[in-house]
C-alpha cells in the first residue's frame, strides 16, 4: 500500500513538473516574441504648408441663429405626400382621376410609382414632379378589366441637386376600373 502511495506522490510530481515546464515554455515564448517580433510603431509626424492661422474677426453664432439653421435643414429634409385613396378609370381609355401632388413647401422633386399589390407590375409612373406641381389625370399603362384593385404608391424622393434617389414613402390605394 505503501508503495501503491509513493507512485501516486510520484505521478503528482511529475505532473506538477511538466505543467511548470509548459509554463516557462509560455513565458519564454512570449518574451521571444517580445523581443524578436514585436517592433514599436513609430509615429510619423507630418507637416504641411499651410496652417489654419488663429482666429481674428470671427465670432459664435447666437442661439436664434444657430435655431433657424437647425429649422430649414429640419424643413429640406421634411417631406409631405398627398395622393388620393380612390381612384376612378374609364374601362375603354384607362384614363381617370389619380390626383398626385407634391406641395409648394417640399424640397425635393419626386416620381411616383403605382403597382398592382397582386403581382407588382407597373400601372402608372408619374415622371418627375417639382414642388408645387400636381398631376390631376393620369392614363394606365396596362389594360384592366372592370373591378377594384389594391395598389400600392411608392414616392420615389431625388436631390434636387444630384438628381440622385434618396428615399421613398409608399401610401396605399385603390384603383377602379368602371364597368
Amino acid at each position: 500500500m505503501e508503495e501503491k502511495q509513493q507512485e501516486e506522490t510520484q505521478k503528482k510530481k511529475r505532473w506538477i513538473l511538466l505543467l511548470l515546464l509548459l509554463l516557462l515554455l509560455v513565458i519564454g515564448g512570449f518574451f521571444v516574441y517580445k523581443i524578436f517580433f514585436d517592433k514599436p510603431t513609430e509615429v510619423a509626424t507630418v507637416v504641411a504648408g499651410d496652417f489654419l492661422p488663429e482666429g481674428k474677426d470671427a465670432s459664435k453664432m447666437t442661439e436664434k441663429e444657430m435655431t433657424k439653421y437647425a429649422q430649414q435643414a429640419v424643413d429640406k429634409s421634411n417631406f409631405n405626400m398627398r395622393i388620393i385613396s380612390e381612384a376612378h378609370f374609364n374601362k375603354e381609355t384607362m384614363t381617370g382621376g389619380l390626383a398626385i401632388q407634391n406641395p409648394p413647401q417640399n424640397s425635393q422633386p419626386v416620381n411616383v410609382v403605382v403597382t398592382l399589390d397582386s403581382d407588382n407590375s407597373v400601372v402608372y409612373e408619374s415622371g418627375a414632379i417639382q414642388p408645387g406641381e400636381e398631376i390631376k389625370e393620369a392614363t394606365l399603362t396596362q389594360k384592366l378589366n372592370p373591378g377594384s384593385y389594391p395598389v400600392t404608391a411608392t414616392f420615389d424622393i431625388y436631390n434636387p441637386d444630384t438628381k440622385k434617389k434618396q428615399g421613398q414613402v409608399k401610401a396605399l390605394l385603390t384603383l377602379i376600373v368602371d364597368k
